[in-house]
């Protein structure tokens, strides 16, 4: 028996490729060949599998042997053509039963069965046992003889089919993904249960659809292409995700499928192998995922972002930041006008309805207004929601609503979001998204409210804050001199410039202040200082500082005098009891915690216009500065001290001669130190700024301001500056009299000369009678020669100095005395007096008013009557 040929003419590539003319879904050509007629192609099953044939003639002797029983066998043809196969392959023990097997066969019976042969080994000779399947088919001879043929297969190579095809078999059943056979035409060649319980039907149902059928037209081109590649390349694909729909559904599914490609057992392309499994719920879990780890970000940014300035437009505006675009695509913030214009609690109305300002808007998108009544208001506007709108609805409740969009506008999605804080609603946040987006869900809902109730925390505390630097700043201000102080001797311009004032961005309220207090005697004390620390508390000690400062000049103290019981007063602010922490700090000075005080800064000068010398303390501030006509500006060497509240160390004073038309200039650390410049650069920046004195003082100032602008920090700024003025020397009168009765006349006759030549014969009388009286009071009870002395500037002062140390003490004199009423008479004569300690003794003053024309001085007679 000859056996066919393997090959053809019309056989297909041995690398795999399609034949000429086949074709599938994925392309069209000319139609396949006929397949009764086509070969089958190299590598085919039958030469996996090894099938070998011979014939047995009439005599039980082989008469035909092909060439795979050669390779089989290893027994050539020439060889195998007349022997006996019984006697050559059959084991002796064996060889009886084999004959009468052969009998039976050659009488006409067929036969199936495994029996053991020799294989050859690699030397050709028979050698090693094997098992074959033979199959043995009676036949005739062409004149009519009994024949066989004999059709035998290696055992061993069927079991492993068997055995492969079992587990390709429980592999295919059995697996969880959806198992799909490709041809090599893309067509379904086998399914799986998995598949078809998913698509439906049986897994027959599905044989010789394409993935036409099954995903939508545009995705089936993208497998198909995939398919292709696969097929040519032998590239196997892994998780490549895939979209549609399962039949009689709607919903959209996600399945992952990987490819790859399937080869015959000799190695020969069969098609691909598709494995698929639905990823659908994984998908949503991803993104569920995703969307838990943006909002995580998105409230990890708005607690890095929102609330940085304690500014309410400015915390609104980074809420804003942070959702456009992230969390939505445009955005608004209302807040209660009430609150804005900084009401304690704001002014909400039970239906919803009061005034709010739109303060801040942010867009992704060019053009698109958000939907509702809200559409045309701008930034800064002051509206309010409809009583059934969904805004006043959120405001109400103080629950979040879902706003429907308008017809036909871009917004489809948009979430009213009340804002929050401490149970108190204080304006409404509303977020949208466009068309396009992914519309709100609940998660959205919940995060919307987070970020709506943490930028309300921030705009509470910003109202808070504001009121509390609102009420700082006026305490603050309503301490400080009103406009520009007057003194004697002195033309003074001052400036006071809260923290941040030039930035714009709010800040605590400083301790800085200044103060210019008129003292006796044509004298002026000027004051600048600085609590440190920033606040109210700061603000309150200041002000305690400057009435404490206040006090203490009045009673015409020295300077250094004056911060040594500063220092005490200041050393008991911080601790309850405020200045009877003070008053038992002074007695214990050792004791007092500085953990419960509060330190500050000052300079104090006292200024006498007439001699035009300028006393200086110094409690660690920065120097003053000075110009003199015509010369450069200098720091003065005034020994810095230790600040106030420290206490222990003594006060060191000095004493300057200030010619005339010099210009002093006192100030704070804000106006010359800032974080990124140091302070000597500052002062040096000061210092040069002041290079024409000769200009008016309010120029100056403002020049100063500009020169240093770039050096301003955080701190408030107090700058004072006073230009001298000194009194003229035919304004004042100066006598010393001698230790006697006589004296007492000659006072009158030098204050009545000098008044006459001031014209101010009004003040004749008046002057005369005082004067007498302070004379007498210094004869009786003082010491030394007497000192009389009458200054005119904007009022008549006449002081009157003796060597003594007691201070006169103005009593109540009955009806029966016949003295006691000088004092009595010196305070209802002038517009004041009073006393105070000099080095080398006291001096006694009263002060007289100009006349003006309306109003006279008080007649002394009328006076003496109303002392009795």
């Amino acid at each position: 028996m000859s056996e066919i040929p393997a090959k053809g003419a019309e056989s297909e590539d041995p690398s795999g490729g399609a034949r000429p003319g086949s074709g599938g879904i994925l392309g069209a050509g000319a139609p396949a060949a006929d397949p009764m007629w086509q070969s089958s192609p190299p590598g085919s099953m039958y030469d996996y599998i090894k099938v070998a044939s011979f014939s047995i003639g009439p005599d039980g002797l082989v008469d035909q042997w092909s060439l795979r029983a050669e390779q089989v066998f290893g027994i050539a043809a020439e060889q195998a053509v007349g022997m006996d196969p019984i006697a050559t392959f059959v084991h002796p023990d064996r060889r009886e039963r084999g004959q009468r097997k052969m009998a039976e066969i050659l009488d006409g019976r067929e036969w199936t069965g495994v029996i053991p042969f020799r294989t050859p080994d690699a030397d050709g000779t028979l050698g090693g046992d094997a098992l074959a399947e033979v199959y043995v088919m009676p036949t005739r001879t062409e004149d009519g003889a009994k024949a066989a043929v004999c059709i035998v297969v290696d055992v061993r190579v069927l079991r492993t089919i068997e055995t492969d095809l079992a587990a390709s078999q429980a592999i295919f059943g059995q697996s969880p993904f959806g198992f799909l056979l490709i041809d090599r035409e893309f067509k379904v060649r086998r399914a799986n249960q998995r598949f078809a319980s998913t698509f439906g039907g049986t897994p027959d149902d599905h044989r010789g659809k394409g993935v036409c059928d099954y995903l939508p037209r545009a995705e089936a081109e993208r497998v198909s292409a995939t398919l292709r590649r696969v097929l040519e390349t032998g590239d196997s694909i892994t998780d490549m995700h895939v979209t549609g729909y399962v039949p009689g559904s709607d919903e959209r599914r996600h399945w992952s499928i990987n490819l790859y490609r399937v080869h015959s057992g000799s190695g020969r392309p069969i098609g691909i192998a598709w494995l698929g499994t639905d990823i659908t719920a994984r998908r949503a879990a991803a993104r569920e995922a995703a969307a838990a780890r943006r909002n995580l970000a998105l409230l990890n940014e708005a607690g890095a972002r929102i609330g940085n300035s304690l500014d309410l437009e400015t915390t609104a505006r980074e809420l804003l930041d942070v959702v456009v675009p992230g969390f939505c695509d445009l955005a608004t913030v209302d807040l209660y006008q009430g609150l804005l214009a900084g009401d304690e609690t704001p002014p909400g109305l039970a239906d919803g309805s009061a005034e709010l300002r739109r303060v801040a808007f942010a867009s992704a998108v060019a053009d698109v207004p958000l939907a509702g009544a809200t559409t045309s208001v701008p930034v800064g506007a002051v509206h309010h929601y409809p009583f059934n709108s969904h805004g006043a609805q959120a405001l109400r409740t103080a629950r979040p609503r879902s706003v429907p969009p308008e017809e036909g506008g871009l917004v489809q999605s948009t979430l009213a979001v009340p804002m929050v804080a401490h149970d108190t609603v204080v304006g409404l946040v509303q977020f949208s998204r466009t068309k396009g987006s992914e519309p709100f869900g609940d998660r959205d809902r919940d995060l919307a409210v987070e970020l709506a109730a943490r930028a309300a925390v921030c705009i509470d505390n910003a109202r808070l804050y504001r009121r509390e630097h609102e009420r700082a700043l006026i305490l603050q201000r309503s301490l400080l001199p009103p406009g520009d102080p007057i003194a004697s001797g002195l033309d003074i311009a001052c400036r006071y410039l809260p923290g941040n004032a030039s930035t714009g961005r709010p800040s605590e309220v400083g301790g800085d202040w200044f103060d210019v207090i008129e003292l006796p005697g044509h004298r002026t004390a000027l004051v600048v200082g600085d609590v440190m620390g920033r606040g109210l508390r700061a603000a309150v000690a200041m002000g305690e500082l400057r009435t404490a400062v206040r006090t203490l000049a009045l009673l015409d103290l020295e300077p250094a005098e004056v911060l040594s019981q500063l220092d005490e007063i200041a050393r008991g602010l911080g601790a309850p009891g405020g200045v009877q922490q003070a008053t038992r700090a002074a007695r214990r000075p050792r004791e007092a915690d500085l953990s419960e005080v509060y330190l500050a800064t000052c300079v104090y000068a006292v200024y006498d216009s007439v001699t035009r010398r300028c006393t200086f303390a110094n409690a660690g501030h920065l120097p003053p500065v000075l110009v003199e006509p015509g010369e450069a500006a200098l720091m003065l060497d005034v020994p810095p001290g230790m600040p106030l509240g420290v206490g222990g160390e003594p006060f060191e004073e000095v004493e300057v001669e200030l010619p005339e038309g010099a210009l002093l200039a006192l100030y704070t650390d804000g106006l010359v130190e800032s974080r990124d410049h140091p302070l000597d650069e500052g002062l040096q920046a000061f210092v040069g700024a002041l290079t024409d004195p000769s200009r008016p003082l309010e120029d100056v100032c403002d020049h100063v301001l500009n020169t240093l602008d770039t050096h301003h920090g955080e701190d408030d700024i107090a700058l004072l500056m006073a230009r001298v003025q000194g009194l003229p020397a035919e304004s004042v009168g100066d006598w010393t009299l001698p230790r006697e009765p006589r004296s007492v006349g000659r006072a009158r006759e030098y204050a009545r000369g000098q008044l006459l030549s001031w014209d101010l014969e009004p003040l004749v009388d008046t002057t005369e009678l005082l004067v007498s009286e302070l004379v007498t009071n210094a004869l009786r009870y003082g010491e030394g020669d007497i000192r009389l002395r009458l200054l005119l500037d904007r009022t008549l002062v006449c002081e009157v100095w003796d060597s003594g140390l007691v201070q006169p003490r103005r009593r109540r004199a009955r009806d029966t005395d016949e003295g006691g009423r000088g004092l009595q008479l010196v305070g209802l004569l002038s517009a004041a007096w009073g006393s105070r300690r000099t080095p080398r003794g006291k001096t006694v003053w009263f002060e007289l008013p100009l006349p003006d024309g309306e109003n006279g001085p008080v007649d002394p007679a009328e006076a003496l009557l109303s002392l009795f």
